[in-house]
């Protein structure tokens, strides 16, 4: 059977797939357009396993709210270039929508939620066979509020969520900016988990003795460093950005708001990236293009 153009065209429709890639599908299975549907998911997914092992430490991180319920969603990919695709946007805000709509347990339960009458999973997973890079939804995070809700996007990297009692919207909007700058890692000092306290006075014990202190001082300048390593990791002990001279506890206080949770998502925080020579990196994704 004569493989058309217009067949050719269907099929690059219907899949996604690039033009020699469903011309060849169709020629193999004698022009039969089911079939070549069939074979081009099939040799997508296989051609997605294949990606499973690549670093993928660039991304975008997804958005989404309903009343006083938001999410943040992390995606990544491999390259800055597809991040800033439509299709891989597009991908990210569905995953961000699912979310929402679904309150999946984690990503496992996320990546088996329908939408459009297939799962997430086999969406990223044709993304991946189609633009040919790894692609993988890493992390998630659901925040809830009974008050007010602030998203604040620094850039194409850095988004956050505050959830606040009290206050007024540009105070979580400041809060958030403030999350976005000086990455935060608990509320207050209350929040901070007894396990990592001791270890940095464990740690700042054995700084005095070294440092020869008399042991009769040791305890007081470790609790008076433990109160500075406080005021570094927790937001309300921060200096506040916009104004150093006070601190954000002060800031909170004096607008009658309290911070109830936060959620600061940066794209390929924590994954280690491998360093590659970008004219041996061209020349890989052509010869994977063969």
């Amino acid at each position: 059977m004569a493989i058309t153009a217009a067949m050719v065209k269907e099929l690059r429709e219907r899949t996604g797939s690039g033009m020699m890639e469903c011309k060849k599908a169709l020629g193999e299975v004698g022009g039969d357009m089911e079939l070549a549907v069939e074979h081009l998911r099939k040799t997508g997914l296989a051609k997605a396993d294949k990606k499973a092992g690549n670093i993928a430490a660039e991304g975008k991180i997804g958005y989404a709210a309903d009343g006083n319920t938001a999410v943040l969603v992390e995606v990544n990919c491999q390259t800055d270039f597809v991040s800033a695709g439509e299709e891989f946007g597009a991908l990210t805000q569905t995953v961000a929508d699912a979310i929402i709509a679904n309150r999946p347990a984690d990503v496992d339960a996320l990546l088996a939620i329908e939408v459009n009458g297939e799962s997430i999973e086999v969406t990223r997973r044709n993304l991946i066979a189609k633009i040919g890079e790894n692609m993988s939804v890493r992390r998630f995070e659901i925040l809830e509020t009974a008050d007010r809700m602030a998203h604040y996007a620094h850039g194409n990297r850095i988004t956050v969520l505050v959830a606040m009692e009290g206050g007024n919207d540009d105070v979580a909007r400041d809060v958030a900016m403030h999350i976005a700058a000086s990455n935060p890692q608990f509320i207050g000092a209350d929040n901070v988990p007894a396990d990592v306290l001791d270890k940095e006075r464990e740690i700042l014990i054995e700084q005095s003795k070294n440092e020869g202190k008399p042991e009769a001082i040791v305890a007081k300048m470790v609790e008076g460093r433990i109160r500075k390593f406080l005021a570094e990791i927790t937001l309300e002990g921060q200096a506040f950005v916009k104004d150093p001279d006070t601190t954000v506890a002060k800031l909170l206080a004096a607008n009658n708001a309290k911070v109830t949770g936060f959620v600061r998502y940066e794209v390929g925080e924590g994954i280690e990236k491998k360093e590659e020579n970008f004219a041996d990196e061209v020349m890989a994704q052509v010869n994977a293009a063969k």
